[in-house]
C-alpha cells in the first residue's frame, strides 16, 4: 500500500497584538503536536521572535523558539500595542490569511489553522467581513459552507460535534433567515462531511427546534408547525426537531458521564443556541472548522484576548487541538483521495 506523506499545515498568528503569538509559541512547544504534521507559521517573524523574548521569563512552561519553526514571513512591518487592536493589527492578520489561502489553493498546503483575529480591527482596516470564515469561502468560491464545532471530552472521550445553520447575525434575523432550503443544504453538508472528514458512513444527526418546547405545537412560535419539522423529516440522517432546552441534556451526559449519545452531530439553528451548550462544555478545547472547502480550516473556538495578551498566562489547549484536528482531517481526505 503507498505511504501517506504527512500533512502540511499553515498556522496564521492571528492578530499581532493579541495572543496569538504567544499561544503558537506555546503549542508548537508541544512535541506531540509538532509531530503530527509539516507546520509553517505564516506571520512576521519578528513578531514571534519579541513575543519569545518576552515571554521567557513570564511562563514556567517550555515555549517553542523561532529559530526553531518554519516561518512565512509575511514582513509586513507592523506596529503593534501590545493588547490594542487597531487597523495596524488588523491589517497584518488580514495579511497573514490571505498569504495562507493563496499558498494553499497552489497546493502549497493541504489546510490553514487559523489564530484568533478582531473583527473591529479588520474594519478599521477596511477589510469588512464577519470573520475568517466568509474570506476563506469566499477565496475558495463557494456559497454552501458552515461553522462546525468540535470537542473532545477529557473525560470520557466522546467528541461533541455541533454545526451553526446561522452564524453570525442578530438573534432578531434569525427566523427570517431560516428557510427550508438553509436547513435542508446545511443537513446535507453536515452529512457529508460526517462522512468524509470524520468516517461515519450513516450518520445520526439531531436538529434543535427554534422556539421554546419546539413551538408547543404553535402555541409558542410558529416555525416548526409551519415548515421545520417537514424540512427535517425530508432529511433521511436528520430528527427533531428537539426542544432547544433539552437536545442539549444527552451531550452534557455524554461528555461527563456515559461517552455515548444516540446522535453523531447536532444542528443549531442560530449561533448561541450552540455555542453556549459547546463554550460551557469545552471552551478551553473546542475546534472552528470551516466544512465545505476544497482544503482543511480549524481555528480555537476563542478570541484575540487582548485583556491578557502578553501577560504569559493565554491558554493554548484550543490551539492545540486545532492543530491537532487539521492534521487528522487532512490526513483522512489524502486517504480518500488516495
Amino acid at each position: 500500500m503507498k505511504s501517506l506523506r504527512r500533512s502540511r499545515l499553515a498556522l496564521t498568528l492571528g492578530d499581532p497584538a493579541g495572543i496569538g503569538p504567544e499561544i503558537i509559541l506555546k503549542a508548537l512547544a508541544e512535541p506531540s503536536v509538532r509531530a503530527v504534521a509539516d507546520i509553517v507559521v505564516v506571520g512576521d517573524r519578528d513578531i514571534l521572535q519579541a513575543a519569545y523574548q518576552r515571554l521567557q521569563t513570564a511562563v514556567e512552561n517550555p515555549l517553542a523558539h523561532p529559530d526553531d519553526l518554519a516561518i512565512l514571513d509575511c514582513q509586513t512591518g507592523v506596529s503593534i500595542s501590545l493588547g490594542i487592536g487597531d487597523r495596524a493589527s488588523g491589517a497584518a492578520s488580514f495579511t497573514y490569511l490571505s498569504t495562507a489561502i493563496d499558498r494553499t489553493l497552489a497546493g502549497e498546503f493541504d489546510g490553514i489553522v487559523t489564530a484568533p483575529i478582531a473583527k473591529f480591527a479588520w474594519a478599521a482596516a477596511g477589510h469588512r467581513y464577519p470573520g475568517q470564515t466568509e474570506v476563506l469561502a469566499g477565496a475558495a468560491q463557494t456559497d454552501r459552507f458552515g461553522m462546525l464545532f468540535v470537542a473532545r471530552s477529557p473525560l470520557t472521550q466522546w467528541r461533541a460535534i455541533v454545526l451553526l445553520a446561522t452564524t453570525h447575525i442578530p438573534l432578531c434575523q434569525v427566523p427570517q433567515a431560516l428557510t427550508p432550503a438553509l436547513v435542508g443544504w446545511k443537513l446535507d453538508l453536515l452529512a457529508e462531511t460526517l462522512q468524509q472528514d470524520f468516517g461515519i458512513s450513516d450518520p445520526t444527526i439531531a436538529v434543535a427546534g427554534l422556539n421554546p418546547h419546539s413551538g408547543e405545537g404553535g402555541q409558542l412560535g410558529r416555525e416548526e408547525v409551519d415548515w421545520l419539522t417537514e424540512a427535517i423529516a425530508a432529511h433521511p440522517q436528520a430528527r427533531g426537531p428537539i426542544p432547544p432546552d433539552t437536545i442539549w441534556v444527552e451531550p452534557g451526559r455524554a461528555w461527563y458521564e456515559t461517552g455515548r449519545a444516540s446522535a453523531d452531530a447536532y444542528l443549531a439553528l442560530y449561533h448561541d443556541q450552540g455555542l453556549i451548550p459547546v463554550k460551557l462544555m469545552a471552551f478551553d478545547r473546542a475546534v472552528n472548522v470551516t466544512i465545505g472547502l476544497p482544503f482543511v480550516r480549524t481555528s480555537p473556538d476563542h478570541g484575540t484576548a487582548f485583556d491578557i495578551a502578553a501577560r504569559g498566562c493565554a491558554d493554548d489547549r484550543s490551539l492545540r487541538a486545532a492543530i491537532l484536528l487539521a492534521a487528522e482531517l487532512s490526513q483522512r481526505r489524502s486517504v480518500l483521495r488516495a
